[in-house]
This record gives structure tokens, sequence and C-alpha cells, in this order.
């Protein structure tokens, strides 16, 4: 779904449970690669490079060993924070906020829809 200079993808479920069943490494490899190749096929070849770091760090961040639920959180504000930092940057502040709930929403379901998943893979065995 368009927003003011962005979409909103089910890419993030996909990196969460990436993230989940193997670790932060593999978490940053798939977000890395995943926000890249999203954002050149899709159009948005000027966010490439920032969809990278920021969906490797989400990857990453996700991936870490330990307090999963801070974990799953931080993933959520290095994707939020990271795309409302360059939308400041590319677009002013008015444009980053009103960018903000799209990808809150996105994050959130990302995290949701990716832990389901990794539960029920987790059953088959």
């Amino acid at each position: 779904m368009p927003l003011t200079k962005g979409v909103v993808t089910v890419l993030d479920a996909g990196i969460i449970l990436t993230a989940l069943r193997f670790g932060k490494a593999e978490g940053a490899v798939v977000g890395g690669i995943t926000g890249l190749l999203f954002d050149i096929l899709s159009g948005y070849p000027q966010w490439a490079f920032f969809s990278l770091l920021i969906h490797a760090g989400q990857g990453y961040v996700a991936g870490l060993k330990g307090a999963k639920t801070l974990f799953l959180v931080l993933s959520c504000v290095v994707m939020v924070g990271g795309y409302f930092l360059i939308s400041w940057l590319f677009y002013g502040l008015g444009a980053a906020l009103a960018d903000m709930p799209g990808n809150i929403i996105q994050a959130i379901f990302g995290v949701v829809v990716g832990i389901t998943l990794e539960r029920s893979l987790s059953r088959v065995k």
C-alpha cells in the first residue's frame, strides 16, 4: 500500500521468521537482501541501500539470543526508526512522521506473523 514515499509489505514477517529459526546472522542476510531486492524490483531504487542496512539490522536484532520479547521490540524500533531518519533526510519531518504509522503497523504485523509461522513450523518435525 503506497504511503507518502514508501510501501507496506509482508517482508518483515520473513525476516522475523528467519531470525527466529536460524539466528542473527541469517536474519541479517535475509533482511538485507530482501529489503534491497524489494526496493530495486518495485521501483524504489533510491531506498535500496538504506533498506539493505535497515532490514539487515532488523533481522540481526530479532535473531539475538536471550530476552526474545525485548529483541523483537527492538527490531521494530530499528526498522521504524531507520525509515523515519531516512525519510526525514529525503523528504522532511512531515513526511517522516506521516510514514511512521504504516511502518509501525508493518513492523508489528511482521513480528506477529513471523512468530505465528515459527510456532507452526516448530510443530512440524
